[in-house]
Parts: structure tokens; C-alpha cells; sequence
């Protein structure tokens, strides 16, 4: 089983992308369970949620304590020390980001970290600060945990044809960094 975590905020359509992502698995022939995490609802708030993706029923039902992914649409999330708790050894840690990975003060954990502009990206092709597609297409691209072509199905149901080339902009753009 593949264990998610995603750290974002309200506003930045974290809730969505991991809806897609399950949709796509179950699509693909898998299971996928999510289960978002509010503290106070409102824009710009943090926001938490843990996916887990496998290929039989899943049947824990909790938050993700030890991720082999992790998912951060904020980058000034990075501060906060939840963030990195549990994180499996060679995780793969996805940040929306445009600084250095030198600038982010990164916690001493052996991990594989891939940045991507996904705000820039969101702003470039739907006009909006929303990166949740492109952190969808740097997700597919970090970790092959999704069939992209069914994934940017789902991303184009759900939204539009902009949202699905901020996908394939990140898919194409996000960097391993270290």
C-alpha cells in the first residue's frame, strides 16, 4: 500500500487533486481512499489530507503517519513541524516552489524532493493562484503511481481543457532537486 500526504491550504483545491487521484486509480483497476483533514474552513488555512493507494481493499481507516509521499502546495508549510513527521526513509516529497532547494532549510532526512512552479503554472493557464492540477501533473511525473492519460481525462471532467495544460506543464517542467 502507498501512503499520501498532502499539506496545503484552503483555497489552493488540495481536496479536489486527491479526488482525481483516486478516481484515477480506481479507473486504472486499484483502490484509493482519501480522507482530508480541516482545521478552520476557510482560504488561506492549513489543510491536511492522507491518501492511500493500493491493489487490494483497503481497509485501515486513519491518517497517513509514516508517507512514502509527500505532497506540499505551499511551500511556507515547510516550516511547520508536522510537515516532515513520519516521513518514510527515500520518501518522495513533491513542493510547489519557486526557490532553491538550498533556500527551503530541509530537515536532514534522506528523501528524493521534486519542485515544481505549480503556482506559476496554475497562473499561466487558468488565471487563478489554484495549483492543485498542476501538483496533479508533477505527482504523475515524481511518482508513476497514476496512468497519466487517465488521469488528464479526469482532470479535463472535472475542469477544463486549461486545467489539463497545467497539468501536462508541470508533468513536463517539475525537477528532481536532490
Amino acid at each position: 500500500m502507498k501512503e499520501i500526504r498532502f499539506h496545503g491550504r484552503g483555497g489552493q483545491g488540495v481536496v479536489k487533486s486527491a479526488q482525481i487521484i483516486v478516481q484515477t486509480v480506481v479507473e486504472s483497476g486499484l483502490y484509493g481512499q482519501f480522507i482530508p483533514f480541516f482545521g478552520v474552513e476557510r482560504k488561506g488555512s492549513p489543510v491536511f489530507g492522507f491518501l492511500r493507494i493500493d491493489d487490494s481493499e483497503i481497509r485501515v481507516k486513519c491518517q497517513v503517519y509514516n508517507p512514502e509521499v509527500l505532497m506540499i502546495f505551499d511551500d511556507t508549510l515547510l516550516k511547520m513541524p508536522q510537515t516532515f513527521a513520519g516521513l518514510e526513509e527515500n520518501a518522495i516529497v513533491i513542493i510547489n516552489t519557486t526557490k532553491n532547494i538550498e533556500d527551503l532549510n530541509l530537515p536532514d532526512i534522506k528523501m528524493k524532493v521534486y519542485t515544481v512552479d505549480a503556482t506559476g503554472i496554475a497562473l499561466e493557464t487558468i488565471e487563478k493562484d489554484i495549483p492543485n492540477t498542476a501538483m496533479l501533473g508533477a505527482f504523475a511525473k515524481a511518482t508513476e503511481l497514476v496512468n497519466w492519460y487517465i488521469l488528464k481525462d479526469k482532470i479535463k471532467l472535472a475542469f477544463n481543457e486549461d486545467n489539463v495544460m497545467s497539468a501536462q506543464l508541470a508533468f513536463e517542467r517539475v525537477k528532481l532537486s536532490k
